[in-house]
Order: structure tokens, then C-alpha cells, then sequence
């Protein structure tokens, strides 16, 4: 009988302490590995295709949430994921990856004409910038506008990269541009011939219903002309009526 309790005695205890061993030297260390989880592998500057099958292998699963498009890499090369190499992370876990696409190629817009702000929001839109922005004078464009631009418009860059603008800088020094004065007053017009260093020469009259009396109708020059000195421009304006006409002639 106590042979019999002392054989079951010695059975239980090792029995127990097989379970014992188990739990310390298997069950634990897995449940504590478990729990802190494993690091992340780097697959930064691999394949898409050598990287997918790295995470796999690790027991990971992977997305492409992002896009590069950039020269400095191989196209379908990993630019970047997350979690990032080396941190502790949960096993199975699934890691986002950014993989490099070619740089995509945007259209230029025609800038020519445009203010230097316009020209930039415009090249901004189409994820281009400015580059060297160079001026002169240029009669036939209002001072401050793009008067040339490389590439021209139409022509294709990578995203980013910049163009090149001339600005005007309007009328060169020492020349005389004839202003617009068609549709104008006679009065305002004459006042705006003389600040651009014009004499006013001779005013003709020309009956016409449809406008307000005495509107500018014609300038003896052209407006927008270039000359190296002043000269004098004569003025056509509009009347009511003949009896005007006749009026004005005698006033004259």
C-alpha cells in the first residue's frame, strides 16, 4: 500500500514538473514574445515584388497607400513604409509601403502677356514653378507682364521643375508711347495726351447719335505708337448734331 502511494507520489511530481518545465521553456517564452512583438524589417530601395515577398515571408501583410513620382529612385522601388524599419511591431500587422513612379510630365501654360503673380499661380496650379524671372523694355507689353517664357507654353516638364520669365519693364527711357484715348472724354483725353509729354493739335468734330457729345472717335496716331520725341495729335470727337459742329467753329 505505501509502495503504491510512494509510486503514485513520484509519478505526479513528474508529471508536474514536466508541466512545469513546459510552461517555463515553451508556453512562457512564446506568450512573453507574443505580446512584446517582433521589429519591423526594412525593405526601403527593394522591388515592389522582392519587398512583398519579404513581408510575407515574416508573416506581414502589405499595401501601397502612396505614390512617388521622382527621379531619384527606380521606378517600382519602396521610397518609404510604415511602421518603419526596426520598430517593435504586432505580428501580422499590415505595413504600408510608397513606391517610386516615374515623374509624371505636366503641360506648360502659355504665360505670355500675364502678370508675373497670374503667371505664378498659373504654373503653381500645374505643380510647375518659376525659375529665373530676367526683365527689358518692352513697348508692346504693359510694364509688369511676361513678355517671353522657357519652355513655351504647350511644351511638357517633370512636375516641379521651373520655367524661365522675362518681365516688361514698359516704355525704355526717354521714348514717348501715345496712350489709348479713343472712347474718351475730349477733356480727359487731352489731359491724358499731355501727361504723356503730347501736344494737343487740332480737334475735329463728327456728328454721331449713339455717343455721349464730345467722346473721342479717332486720334491722328495710333495708340500704343512709340516715338523717340513728343509730337502732336489730333483729336476727332463726336457731336449731336450739325448745329454743334457750326458752334464749335465759331467759338474757334
Amino acid at each position: 500500500m505505501i509502495k503504491n502511494v510512494i509510486s503514485y507520489l513520484s509519478v505526479f511530481t513528474l508529471f508536474s514538473l514536466g508541466i512545469i518545465i513546459l510552461i517555463d521553456m515553451v508556453i512562457m517564452p512564446a506568450y512573453v514574445r507574443r505580446g512584446e512583438g517582433r521589429y519591423m524589417v526594412n525593405v526601403i530601395g527593394k522591388s515592389l515584388k522582392h519587398s512583398k515577398k519579404i513581408l510575407s515571408s515574416e508573416g506581414y501583410k502589405n499595401l501601397v497607400s502612396d505614390t512617388l513620382y521622382t527621379g531619384l529612385y527606380e521606378p517600382g522601388t519602396i521610397v518609404d513604409q510604415y511602421p518603419a524599419p526596426n520598430t517593435r511591431v504586432k505580428e501580422g500587422r499590415t505595413v504600408r509601403l510608397k513606391i517610386a513612379r516615374p515623374e509624371k510630365m505636366v503641360a506648360i501654360p502659355d504665360l505670355i502677356g500675364r502678370s508675373l503673380r497670374s503667371a505664378e499661380l498659373a504654373l503653381h496650379q500645374n505643380g510647375l514653378e518659376v525659375d529665373t524671372v530676367y526683365q527689358e523694355y518692352n513697348s508692346d507689353v504693359p510694364s509688369g507682364n511676361v513678355t517671353w517664357q522657357y519652355p513655351k507654353g504647350g511644351d511638357y516638364l517633370n512636375r516641379g521643375m521651373g520655367v524661365h520669365l522675362t518681365i516688361s519693364l514698359g516704355v525704355p527711357p526717354n521714348f514717348f508711347q501715345v496712350p489709348n484715348v479713343f472712347g474718351l472724354s475730349k477733356k480727359k483725353a487731352e489731359k491724358d495726351l499731355l501727361k504723356a509729354g503730347f501736344k494737343i493739335g487740332k480737334i475735329y468734330y463728327r456728328q454721331n447719335e449713339d455717343l455721349i457729345p464730345y467722346t473721342v472717335l479717332d486720334q491722328s496716331i495710333p495708340a500704343e505708337t512709340v516715338l523717340e520725341e513728343p509730337a502732336t495729335v489730333d483729336l476727332t470727337v463726336s457731336v449731336l448734331d450739325m448745329q454743334d459742329i457750326f458752334n464749335q467753329m465759331i467759338d474757334k
